[in-house]
């Protein structure tokens, strides 16, 4: 089970562009990032039960508790959509993986070349933050 931080973390760092995808909302840090399911390795797929091809992507998201010293993980319902620029609708069904004190969401979702998906999501830590979180990205299939 701990082959998933690695690979996010490696993730990361091999797209800059990504590095820094966060929104504050009141006391919770959001992180977010949605990439290619190739990006993870067969074994971290099988383990968390994840498509894994050119034509699926995945979107994570943590929360962070900014009250607290370190900034730890906190457990949030995330609910939301995307949608591509025809209109079409995809609803995102979150599942939520916990290693150690990290807690990561994450929704899997079919993606066309060069398509652009606006990001429609709602975040609620209760009271320690409860908003919006809206982001668009363009996905390139492989193959």
């Amino acid at each position: 089970m701990k082959a998933w931080i690695p690979l996010l973390c490696s993730a990361l760092l091999a797209t800059p562009s990504w590095a820094g995808q966060f929104k504050n909302i009141k006391d919770v840090e959001v992180h977010y990032s949605a990439f290619n399911s190739t990006f993870i390795t067969a074994k971290a797929a099988r383990t968390y039960k994840l498509k894994r091809n050119g034509y699926s992507a995945i979107l994570n998201i943590s929360v962070l508790d900014n009250s607290q010293v370190g900034k730890p993980a906190i457990t949030a319902k995330i609910t939301g959509h995307s949608k591509n620029l025809l209109g079409q609708i995809r609803e995102l069904d979150f599942k939520e993986v916990k290693e150690g004190s990290a807690i990561y969401y994450l929704a899997e979702f079919p993606i066309s070349n060069e398509e652009n998906l606006n990001f429609d999501l709602e975040v609620n830590a209760g009271l320690k933050g409860t908003g919006p979180l809206k982001f668009t990205q363009k996905f390139y299939v492989e193959e």
